[in-house]
């Protein structure tokens, strides 16, 4: 296979491996009934006057699966995090006990569960979606390599690899979703 061809198939699966690690980050988003620091991960604190993630001004923990408890680097800190969080609008109600702020998750009712079930399907399908327009991408590059004078059978064993490629992230895309879903359904 000549340089290009190879150049194509390499950027073609960084792509992939692109989508696949932006559909995980959107799964720890969805939260599946057990408490997780990542759950604050979209709260960010006005410090000093920028927006500061979170876990930059405040150790987060989680003691037990319905607690999570943020210890605030300074103790002025409490009222500014607790209003962060209620402005993030993410579902949890904060207690600040003058040390720490404590956050309550609350169990998913079954229609809920079925929301976020709903929601990792739809971020799975927008992986999928990426993953082929990358494919579409690739091919319509090794089409012009065609064009170019590249051999036909060199371009269509590209084409095969880049099917191959897309076969296996999308197979991926849909382990990962079942295993999201499980974890969103348990109770």
């Amino acid at each position: 296979m000549t340089e290009e061809i190879e150049f194509i198939l390499d950027s073609t699966k960084e792509s992939m491996e692109g989508s696949i690690a932006h559909l995980e980050k959107e799964f720890l988003n969805i939260r599946a009934g057990k408490a997780s620091p990542a759950m604050l991960g979209s709260v960010f604190v006005d410090y000093y006057g920028s927006s500061t993630p979170l876990s930059q001004v405040a150790k987060i923990s989680v003691p037990d699966a319905r607690t999570i408890t943020l210890q605030p680097f300074e103790k002025n800190m409490l009222q500014v995090i607790e209003k962060a969080i209620m402005i993030a609008n993410i579902g949890f109600n904060p207690m600040n006990n003058g040390d720490v702020i404590i956050i309550s998750v609350p169990p998913l009712t079954e229609e809920r569960r079925r929301d976020l079930a709903k929601q990792a399907k739809t971020e799975a399908e927008d992986a999928k979606i990426g993953v082929r327009n990358v494919r579409k991408d690739a091919n319509s590059d090794i089409k012009k390599l065609e064009k170019e004078g590249t051999s036909e059978d060199i371009c269509k064993t590209a084409e095969e690899s880049v099917q191959k490629l897309t076969d296996t992230f999308i197979r991926k895309i849909d382990e990962l979703l079942v295993v999201k879903e499980a974890e969103i359904m348990k109770v």
